[in-house]
């Protein structure tokens, strides 16, 4: 076995990071002239809660490896619109309750046919009454026991109501399509670009080309991803040489290593906030909420966390996709009215937990700004450091004032996983059965300018009375060696992001 990091490499690494000390075992990860060697990744992990079941994916490094072994029937472009993959094309009948979608032809990695009965034990799957996976709630608009395989390379989807947009569904994250009858993912067999080697929970996966992908084999011959939680982590191991690609880096990082490392730069791609719980205490209070959202600095936030690499958000996700409210103007930074406001709720002096993580670049940088920000209004903020491991399980249900951050998907898939009232991933915990009605009228009228009117409304409820604080949108960046091409400048969470297949070593 070659290519282990040496000691000294991997004593430069932080001590809480889990880079498997053993990542370069097998084939080097230089390349021959016909392509081919292996491109080791690195992202922040989960540590023990980890899985390879793509159903449960949560975490970017989780995505990144469920979509290098699994298809979904669909995926989300450059301007985070649904585009096919599994799906060859589909086809809505007048009123959008039933779609025709034909399947192209492809294998799993076992060499079984990609088949319509696969489709559908797979979104069964998801639905499962039992269960809580990710794509979920963006599933169960379908009526899976009506629902039909014309043959093997069709089927045809009957929805429990309506839905225009059903492609987004076809594209949720997490949605992906694995053999029927699968329940061990020990050794996961998908229909992606890579197959399933090996895999050391918390710290390595290693893959290999699958050279029967329906869209051409892969370019390099291994794909390795490996851990280690800490930003400084992932630029050392990139700088030393013991990996090729480094997710997610801060913009004061990128500026400082740019020239020794190539950068890739993704603009406006993830959305940060901060979510605040309005079914408890103290953040029940809409006068509260409010105060929050005018004593927030916005600029001075954008330009500490992600200066040269950002611009300022308006409380609402997906600036600049199809059906954000532009015409909201942006709300501006109101000291004085915020602290009338925090009288008025009886919160002055108030004691307020922000709690945040190393668990994303540019979290604790963001809290500390946003610390002294709620001081200044007359709060005493204190700042709670939550597990980097468990940090995105834990905020679902702890603590009532939360870092937050979101790659790119459409409007309406944030608002079915994130804001309905049986939504799975509801930081917030807002739940308005006004909005969930909106919600359903935005994705069923016949009429496509009732449609947009529907979302115009919810995001105004939203923007007056919601929980999540969103004060900016970051370039997604990542790092990679010289010796690497063809890494896209995509948003996190879309088809092009982390995607390997079409990236080749020199």
């Amino acid at each position: 076995m070659r290519d282990h990091l040496s000691r000294r490499g991997f004593l430069g690494l932080t001590a809480g990071a889990a880079l498997l000390a053993g990542c370069g075992t097998g084939a080097s990860s230089s390349s021959s002239s016909s392509g081919g060697g292996r491109l080791r990744a690195v992202f922040a992990g989960g540590g023990a809660t980890e899985v390879l079941d793509p159903h449960l994916a949560n975490l970017f490094n989780e995505a990144a490896r469920a979509k290098a072994l699994y298809d979904k029937l669909a995926d989300l472009g450059p301007d985070v619109s649904p585009q096919p993959r599994l799906a060859q094309s589909w086809e809505p009948n007048a009123d959008f309750s039933l779609w025709r979608v034909t399947l192209r032809e492809a294998t799993f990695h076992d060499g079984r046919p990609v088949r319509a009965q696969d489709v559908l034990a797979s979104y069964a799957r998801i639905t499962d009454p039992g269960k809580t996976f990710r794509a979920k709630s963006s599933l169960a608009l379908i009526d899976l026991p009506n629902s039909r395989a014309v043959g093997d390379r069709a089927v045809e989807f009957r929805l429990r109501r309506p839905f225009a947009e059903f492609p987004n569904v076809l594209a949720a994250f997490g949605a992906y399509i694995v053999p029927e009858g699968t329940t061990d993912f020990s050794r996961p067999v998908g229909s992606g670009p890579f197959s399933f080697v090996s895999w050391k929970p918390g710290r390595s996966v290693l893959l290999k080309r699958y050279p029967g992908y329906w869209e051409g084999a892969p370019l390099i011959e291994e794909l390795e991803f490996l851990i280690a939680n800490e930003e400084s982590a992932r630029v050392n191991a990139l700088l030393g040489g013991q990996v090729e690609y480094a997710h997610d880096l801060t913009p004061s990082s990128a500026r400082r290593h740019e020239g020794r490392v190539a950068i890739v730069r993704a603009p406006g791609s993830s959305m940060n906030a901060f979510a605040m719980k309005v079914d408890r205490a103290p953040f029940d209070d809409p006068d509260l909420r409010e105060a929050l959202f005018l004593l927030t600095d916005r600029r001075q936030l954008v330009d500490t966390v992600m200066p040269g690499a950002g611009q300022i958000g308006n409380d609402l996700f997906g600036k600049g996709y199809l059906h954000y409210a532009e015409s909201i103007p942006q709300r501006a930074y109101d000291l004085d009215r915020a602290r009338a406001l925090i009288k008025k709720a009886g919160a002055d002096g108030l004691p307020i937990e922000l709690t945040t993580s190393t668990a994303a670049a540019g979290f604790v940088e963001a809290a500390t700004v946003f610390a002294d920000q709620l001081r200044a209004a007359g709060l005493k903020a204190t700042i709670v450091n939550g597990s980097k491991d468990t940090y995105w399980s834990d905020i679902l249900t702890k603590g009532s004032l939360v870092s937050f951050r979101s790659g790119a998907m459409p409007i309406e898939t944030h608002i079915a996983q994130r804001l309905l009232s049986t939504s799975t991933t509801n930081a917030t915990k807002w739940a308005r059965p006004e909005f969930d009605a909106l919600y359903d009228k935005a994705v069923s009228a016949p009429s496509a300018a009732d449609r947009e009117a529907a979302y115009l409304s919810m995001q105004r409820m939203l923007h007056a009375e919601g929980g999540l604080l969103v004060w900016g949108f970051a370039d997604w960046i990542v790092a990679t060696s010289p010796h690497v091409t063809g890494v896209r400048p995509a948003p996190a969470n879309t088809l092009d992001w982390a995607r390997f297949d079409k990236v080749r070593l020199a």
